[in-house]
Parts: C-alpha cells; structure tokens; sequence
C-alpha cells in the first residue's frame, strides 16, 4: 500500500518548522504557537504520525486509520513504539536496524541514557527519545527528522538517514534503539 498523501504532507511539516522550532520537554504541539514555537520530540512525531494519517483518510475518503490508531501515535517517546509495536506485530531491534531494513517512513525509539525526570516515569524498554524517517518527494531520499535538546542548536533538525545511523552506531552497538512501522497498522484495518 501507497502512503503518497501522507509522506508529502509530513515533508511540508519538515520544510515549514525544521530549524525554525526549538525543543522543550514535555511541550507537544501546542508549543508550536509559543513565541518562540517549541516541541519535544514526542510530540514532534505525534504531529508528523496524526497528519500523515489524517492525510491518508481524507486522500481514501474513508478512515484507513481509524481513531484507535491515530491515538496510539500521540503519546511520549515509549509508548508510541509500544504501541506502535502491539498493533502492528511489527519491532525492528538494535542491529536489526540498517538502512535497508527500516521500513519507508519508521519510527525509531532510543534509550538516551537515565535522565532523572525518568526515575519516577518508568518507561518500557527504557525509550526517552524518537525521531521519524521522512521521505523527500522527488527523489524519495530518507531523512530523520527529530526534535532534539542536546545539540547545540536544540530543536527540529532533518539528516540524511545513512548519516543518522552512523551517528547512532553508539546506541544500536548498545542494542538501545528499536524501530516500528506506524503505517502498517493501516495494513492490519484493511485485513478486517
């Protein structure tokens, strides 16, 4: 199945606010109206995961996400892979994870160490951070697109995957990072 409507609109949400929008824990999209506009990143791929969705419906004309599955993708960081996952059947796991082997448009859970905010926030798997593989029209090139705190420009960045995934050798190397399709839960609606 195509998911053309939603992969360009989450491009359009990449093209409008990356490098324009600083990062913020726990803000979600509301942030986007602050002055300055900030988001976490959850809820960055909350945005990307509802839109595209949304996109995907209104382009089918019926609900090929249906409201249960739209939810599961507005959570935090953990679980939105849970979820995600638990749906679906689907989790890729730490040296799973290439560039080849990612599906089109994945989402990607990290364990970024033990920030003490998450002492009294268990989180499964131990996941504290996400970012969303988009594609660019045109030439269909992969890029992570995340809201982040720690670089020295915080916020919404955009990478070349294969560069993301060498940056990344240090956490799949760790076997903390895991990636899932939310696209397919839209596979699992039309088997009903």
């Amino acid at each position: 199945m195509s998911f053309e409507a939603g992969e360009a609109v989450m491009w359009r949400l990449v093209q409008r606010y990356t490098g324009r929008v600083g990062y913020q824990r726990g803000v979600k999209s509301e942030g986007l109206s602050a002055t300055p506009p900030v988001i976490d990143c959850s809820g960055w791929t909350a945005l990307l995961l509802g839109q595209a969705m949304q996109a995907e419906n209104e382009a089918a004309g019926r609900d090929v996400f249906g409201a249960d599955d739209m939810l599961a993708s507005q959570m935090w960081s953990d679980r939105i892979i849970q979820e995600v996952e638990t749906r679906t059947g689907f989790i890729l796991q730490a040296h799973e994870i290439t560039a080849t082997s990612l599906p089109r448009c994945a989402t990607i859970g990290l364990k970024m160490g033990e920030p003490g905010w998450a002492i009294n926030h268990p989180r499964p798997r131990g996941i504290t951070h996400i970012v969303q593989v988009v594609r660019r029209p045109g030439d269909d090139a992969p890029f992570v697109s995340e809201s982040f705190g720690g670089s020295p420009l915080p916020g919404i960045s955009l990478t070349p995957l294969v560069e993301w995934l060498v940056r990344a050798q240090p956490r799949i190397q760790a076997g903390e990072m895991w990636a899932v399709d939310p696209f397919r839960m839209a596979d699992k609606r039309s088997l009903r």
